[in-house]
């Protein structure tokens, strides 16, 4: 299998990076928006938006063969306090069973200000060398 994951997003080609990177026993997946054939999904809605991020993430943590499960780290930036709680919801919806370390960032802007959160998720396969 190839250690890099791409998703076919806007700004992999144009900026030189992979969705996501196999390292070893890790699955390192770079930053994810609800960003979707270059349209951002859910305007004005952090909580969408943040559902539609952390799917994305997942879809290259499932590329790579692990799975919900394998996500041993997540962080969530936002470009307004007042989304924690919203983001903080979508990321217990999605991780909750799993109960990942996780970091919430508040962030002066991101790439398009439509975009309200991005997300990054790190998983590891136990036993893999």
């Amino acid at each position: 299998m190839d250690n890099r994951i791409f998703s076919g997003g806007t700004w992999e080609k144009r900026y030189g990076y992979a969705r996501a990177v196999l390292a070893g026993p890790w699955v390192i997946v770079s930053g994810s928006t609800a960003t979707v054939d270059g349209e951002v999904l859910h305007v004005g809605d952090a909580r969408k938006q943040a559902l539609t991020a952390f799917a994305i993430a997942l879809e290259a943590v499932e590329k790579a063969g692990l799975s919900c499960h394998d996500v041993v780290r997540t962080r969530y930036y936002i470009v307004d306090e007042r989304h924690y709680d919203e983001v903080g919801a979508a990321h217990r919806q999605v991780f909750g069973h799993v109960r990942p370390a996780c970091t919430g960032v508040q962030v002066a802007g991101l790439i398009d200000p439509r975009m309200l959160v991005e997300v990054e998720v790190e998983a590891y396969r136990e036993g893999a060398a």
